[in-house]
């Protein structure tokens, strides 16, 4: 069996999903995991796949024909992953909207060697103020070799400084 990452784009409407589903299913491919979304009228979204080697190609050159419907599709073949040499760690963050939170949040992980495994972000009004607020989610990979209380002070170092509240919690 080989895994694919399929990295996968279109204009949202009903179907697109059992689009997808039927080519792989029509090829062989299994529908192993998926992170799905739409976001201002575009469909995007991470599927994995499953697929035998002897229908490799069929399934690929199926994946690239649904272009004709408007579905795009970016195949990725993946290795072996790396044994866990990290730990889950979530982390919430809320604030008062302004550019550039997401690039200083990530410029002090990357720094520290931390991978974000999940992240999503959202600009909300606040209840009383209707004043936009930056609302984000992560899954951190944080590496065993980091103390938990090293980053934690980094992050809260950080967020007095952007006037966000963080919080960060084990998986």
């Amino acid at each position: 069996m080989d895994d694919l990452v399929l990295t996968v784009f279109a204009p949202d409407k009903a179907g697109q999903v059992e689009r997808i589903a039927q080519c792989i299913a029509e090829n062989n491919g299994n529908w192993m995991e998926s992170r799905v979304s739409r976001m201002a009228g575009q469909f995007a979204g991470i599927v994995r796949v499953a697929v035998p080697a002897e229908s490799y190609d069929e399934l690929v050159g199926a994946l690239k024909k649904l272009a004709e419907q408007g579905i795009r599709v970016v195949i990725s073949n993946i290795g072996m992953e790396d044994s866990c040499t990290w730990k889950p760690i979530a982390m919430e963050l809320v604030g008062n909207d302004r550019p550039g939170i997401v690039r200083d949040i990530t410029r002090l992980l990357s720094e520290q060697g931390v991978n974000l495994e999940r992240l999503t972000t959202e600009v909300r009004p606040a209840p009383m103020s209707s004043e936009p607020l930056f609302h984000a989610d992560a899954i951190l990979a944080v590496p065993l070799t980091l103390p938990l209380e090293q980053l934690q002070a980094r992050l809260e170092e950080l967020a007095d400084d952007l006037m966000v509240e963080l919080v960060l919690r084990t998986e």
